[in-house]
């Protein structure tokens, strides 16, 4: 059996109502075995966390981690602009390689940044889940899938293929979705035969919804309806869990639509700012008891993967929002970092609080910086000044995957050489 334990370090668990308090943390196998002030039982690993905190791995709800290749490619755009100038054409020069070395290379900045599992929707999705396989990550792995042209059902049974071929995989750190794309480009049709895959196979489904101006209006031309009513309309919100990415823009009704849905939102904070899409209104969702969880988006759009500056921005968002410094917490922000995206991956059993017989899925973060430091309230702290560099260590399933900064799962430099070749040829001309 595999043991390890964190010796005296700053604890600070989600759990509700559990103040932070230095402590140590046993891990057995795959699994926390113990948590609290001192802990007697010996380990065969020892992880000092003098001056450390240690927390819930943080959860990336909605991604596309090849776009890794294109960050910073092409900013300053219009969403509509920016995803058929650039992003498509680059993407279609993508092979299953690229699609790979892609993840690999988002993977490594999420282990660095304190990510511990996320939720992806791309192609090649076997390619994705390898890389995942390979570095130890956790993730909820979905085939995207778009209605708008006949493809012989290619896609779907793609789709299913995933499914089949992956869900429990990797000693149970993969999970699966079925990915109808969005709205505006699954028609009613495509998205019922979405939702009856993701029903023959009880996994979950993980869509796109009311991302930007432009998607209200083509839906409103083509249904007379909101994208949520859409959604309602087709059975979606009905199905056992949903996971809904985005959702900018809601009127008070489509709130009341997604009131008693098994699943969320994955709100994109930066990657909304940064397109202009809009605001999302992450308060009133959460006033009506609906699961909100953190994502970055892809890399092509948000540049960074580091989910602390979600958190971050998130926070300031909703306050300027509200019109109020108080209507927004930082240990609200923290929650839909942690638990909030725990909820959206189907995993709230497993991961997002650090509780004896949860996944052992922990990040230790070193305070001993000028930017931290003094500490008056861990949860600011940790909302306002941490950023993902100041993460030492992450541990998935028990795992170590990284420690005093270095991964271990991974040859950093053949990733980085690998990306910076293929990036060239990805890109060149477009």
């Amino acid at each position: 059996m595999s043991t390890i334990k964190i010796k005296g370090a700053t604890l600070f668990t989600m759990v509700e109502g559990e103040a932070p308090y230095e402590g140590d943390l046993l891990i057995k196998d795959s699994r926390i075995a113990g948590v609290g002030p001192s802990i007697a039982e010996e380990a065969k690993e020892i992880v000092d966390g003098r001056g450390m905190i240690a927390m819930p791995g943080l959860v990336n709800a909605h991604q596309h981690s090849p776009m890794s290749l294109l960050r910073a490619f092409s900013d300053d755009l219009k969403l509509l602009d920016w995803l058929e100038r650039k992003m498509l054409p680059a993407e279609g020069r993508m092979t299953p390689e690229d699609i790979y070395w892609g993840a690999k290379l988002a993977i490594a900045e999420m282990i660095k940044s304190g990510t511990t599992a996320f939720a992806d929707m791309y192609i090649h999705m076997n390619e994705i889940a390898e890389a995942v396989k390979e570095t130890g990550i956790r993730a909820s792995l979905t085939r995207g899938v778009i209605g708008l042209e006949d493809d012989g059902g290619r896609r779907m049974a793609e789709a299913a293929d995933l499914i089949d071929r992956w869900h429990g995989q990797a000693d149970g750190r993969i999970t699966t979705m079925v990915g109808p794309h969005a709205p505006y480009t699954c028609p009613p049709h495509f998205m019922k035969e979405a939702l009856t895959l993701a029903a023959d196979k009880r996994v979950p489904v993980h869509t796109h919804l009311a991302e930007t101006v432009e998607e209200i209006a083509k839906i409103r031309e083509k249904y007379n309806c909101t994208p949520t009513e859409y959604l309602a309309d087709t059975g979606i919100l009905s199905h056992s869990h949903v996971l809904l990415a985005h959702a900018v823009h809601l009127t008070t009704e489509d709130v009341k639509l997604l009131c008693g849905i098994k699943g969320g939102v994955a709100h994109n904070p930066v990657s909304n700012l940064k397109l202009s899409c809009g605001i999302a209104p992450v308060v009133e969702l959460l006033e009506q008891r609906i699961c909100v969880g953190l994502g970055t988006d892809g890399a092509g759009s948000v540049t960074t993967l580091d989910m602390f500056e979600e958190i971050k921005a998130a926070a300031w968002l909703q306050k300027l929002r509200a019109g109020s410094p108080a209507a927004f917490t930082a240990g609200e922000a923290l929650a839909m970092a942690t638990i909030g995206g725990s909820g959206l991956l189907a995993l709230r059993e497993e991961i997002g609080t650090l509780e004896t017989g949860k996944k052992a899925d922990i990040i230790l973060i070193d305070l001993r910086k000028p930017h931290l430091q003094p500490v008056h309230s861990m949860e600011s702290l940790l909302a306002y000044s941490v950023n993902g560099a100041d993460v030492d260590t992450t541990i998935v399933d028990g795992r170590i995957l990284m420690r005093g900064r270095r991964l271990l799962t991974m040859d950093e430099e053949e990733l980085l050489r690998q990306a910076s070749v293929r990036v060239k040829r990805i890109t060149e001309g477009v």
